[in-house]
């Protein structure tokens, strides 16, 4: 049984890529829920007021907290499950809008004391962790060009750039410096067309069993670092 995470900054693929890795793997894709949150579009569009009054930030945190905890549970329990962002990727996002103060102090130790809770119940599953952790990389620019030809009204507005590049610019230090659950398997997204080019998207599938057979014989993963 193998359960592959894949996450990534906004904007890097991660849809596209997890299923394409169900498809070789011929495994159940758990899909981030983006289109029946009510509250996604209102973190991306309220006013700063209405944000202040209605927590909206903490509220959306909540939410995917919830969501990614009920896909989890069901993925550790069944043969090769793909993720599309899990459960522990949301603590960074809880963390940089704690650091910019859309989320308060205390909201987000709520938030942690929560994720530690189900972290503890997720250990108790007869598969404790994922096996891979899909890591997709892009420069700035790539991303910011993914999101607008995609063409989600609420994430279009330009008051967004900074927000974007907050959680790109620090995404290189969480999974390698605070991400544990698994290896890494670093994959750069600007160089491999995965959306339509068939021979980058034969390399993805060699990179990622090349990794699962590092995994499965407690061999370190071969790329685990960016780029120099």
């Amino acid at each position: 049984m193998s359960v592959i995470v894949v996450g990534g900054a906004i904007g890097a693929g991660k849809t596209t890529t997890a299923r394409l890795l169900g498809e070789h793997l011929g495994s159940e894709v758990f899909y981030e829920d983006v289109t029946s949150s009510k509250i996604l579009p209102l973190f991306y569009t309220a006013p700063p007021e209405e944000q202040e009054a209605r927590r909206y930030p903490f509220m959306l945190q909540l939410e995917f907290l919830s969501s990614r905890f009920r896909s989890i549970k069901r993925a550790m329990v069944h043969d090769d499950n793909v993720l599309d962002r899990s459960i522990y990727e949301d603590w960074y996002f809880a963390k940089v809008n704690t650091d910019l103060g859309r989320i308060s102090p205390d909201e987000f130790a709520l938030y942690e004391n929560l994720l530690d809770n189900m972290i503890e119940e997720i250990d108790e599953l007869p598969k404790k962790s994922p096996d891979l952790f899909v890591y997709l990389r892009a420069p700035f620019d790539v991303l910011m060009g993914r999101i607008a030809a995609r063409g989600r009204d609420f994430e279009q507005d330009d008051s967004l750039v900074e927000y974007y590049r907050r959680l790109w610019s620090g995404y290189d230090d969480w999974v390698y410096n605070s991400y544990s659950a698994s290896q890494v398997l670093t994959v750069d997204t600007e160089r491999l067309d995965l959306a339509s080019n068939d021979a980058d998207i034969a390399t993805l599938h060699a990179m990622v069993d090349a990794a699962l057979a590092d995994v499965r014989a407690g061999r370190a993963v071969g790329t685990t670092t960016p780029d120099a």
